[in-house]
């Protein structure tokens, strides 16, 4: 018998991947600074990053922390090329790897969403319920990944841009209050339509 055909969004895209990169960063900057401060002048520690001061604010000169830092202005870009490509390399796989691992984590993974679906009773046309999983396979870690890169694109651009603000903290502003309001539309279409709000 032939069902009734319906649409499932794929939608592995999540500012997760964006929170996770980030506070990974930091906390390589925090250990780096303790470091620093505990044994200026090590070798090892030196790798790890060096610190100059303006003011009450540290930021790296030199390190893996310095080339894990967005460049300030695109005269730093255009002086150090190589920072600037390091950077953007280390934030598109990051955010890539740590988009495509979240999907495993959260519970959207191919089996999983497979078994979403089975328990709907859903199946996917031409592909029995093993090879819904295989099949799954080949779309969801891709964009999972694709997703990733280009909120890492974004968030590079951003920085890059000089935006006020880091460009992680404008993709967090802009995929929070889009979630709200994809759940603010959800709940008016349940109640009856936007009439509502107004009447």
């Amino acid at each position: 018998s032939s069902g009734i055909n319906a649409e499932w969004p794929l939608r592995p895209g999540s500012n997760i991947p964006i929170i996770l990169q980030s506070a990974l960063v930091s906390n390589i900057y925090f250990l780096s600074q303790i470091l620093s401060s505990k044994f200026a002048g090590n070798v090892f520690v030196n790798l790890i990053g060096t610190w100059a001061e303006s003011g009450y604010q540290r930021y790296p000169i030199g390190g893996l922390c310095y080339y894990l830092s967005p460049p300030e202005t695109i005269g730093h870009i255009i002086t150090d090329p190589i920072h600037a490509i390091i950077y953007i390399i280390f934030m598109l796989g990051s955010c890539a790897f740590l988009s495509k691992t979240w999907i495993d984590v959260s519970g959207s993974s191919a089996k999983d969403v497979a078994r979403q679906l089975r328990d709907q009773q859903m199946l996917m046309r031409g592909h029995r319920e093993k090879s819904m999983v295989h099949e799954l396979n080949r779309y969801i870690p891709t964009a999972a990944a694709f997703g990733g890169l280009c909120i890492g694109a974004l968030s590079v651009l951003a920085d890059f841009l000089g935006a006020i603000g880091s460009g992680t903290g404008i993709l967090l502003a802009v995929t929070i209050i889009y979630q709200y309001f994809e759940i603010f539309v959800k709940e008016q279409s349940e109640m009856g339509g936007m009439s509502t709000l107004f009447f």
